[in-house]
């Protein structure tokens, strides 16, 4: 699975809390981005975002003057960060949760901005869902687990071990589509034992 860092935009720019709007617009179009990250003001303090929508929103629909407004007015802060090994569907439906669009990606530092545009241009959700991927694995570990269990017998250390595998992956489809786990594969083994 790809992860953020696979598809982050690595050229980010920060602005100051402190700058006004207008500088703001002004570095935005000049480098054509769609949000800037508010730097911190110390290691301990959290980054912030300014999105052209926080501008427009905030500053333009009520008639404000950008000279006179400041970043820090309009800017969302703490903003929701993406550490760069998340896999792109955790980022997805991170986005999608929050309605974000974009999320600075921090590993102790900024490192660089996720944007839907990126997850869309630049993943294979396409081509290979993972839950397709995970519902294939899923039926050959059952099938070698039905193997293992009938050579070593239901009770064994190597069986459990067996479906332990397979109840950790159910837990991850279970996830992957946001639903309850109702009934874990095992609970269809030993049925087909006795018949």
């Amino acid at each position: 699975m790809l992860k953020a860092s696979d598809v982050m935009t690595k050229d980010v720019a920060t602005i100051r809390s402190s700058a006004t709007v207008a500088e703001a617009v002004k570095l935005m179009r000049a480098r054509d981005w769609r949000a800037l990250i508010v730097d911190r003001r110390h290691e301990q303090d959290a980054y912030g975002i300014i999105s052209e929508s926080d501008i427009v929103y905030k500053v333009i629909a009520y008639g404000k003057d950008p000279h006179k407004i400041r970043v820090y007015e309009v800017m969302s802060k703490p903003c929701i960060a993406v550490n760069p090994d998340l896999g792109l569907e955790y980022v997805a439906r991170l986005f999608a949760d929050y309605g974000l669009h974009r999320a600075p990606v921090i590993q102790g530092e900024l490192v660089g901005i996720i944007s839907l545009t990126d997850i869309l241009a630049q993943s294979d959700f396409l081509e290979q869902p993972y839950t397709i991927l995970l519902e294939q694995q899923l039926q050959d570990e059952i099938k070698k687990a039905r193997a293992v269990c009938t050579q070593k017998g239901i009770n064994s250390e190597e069986c459990a071990a067996a479906w332990d595998v397979i109840e950790e992956m159910q837990a991850e489809m279970a996830h992957q589509r946001a639903e309850k786990v109702s009934k874990i594969a095992f609970d269809d083994y030993p049925e087909a034992l006795e018949a």
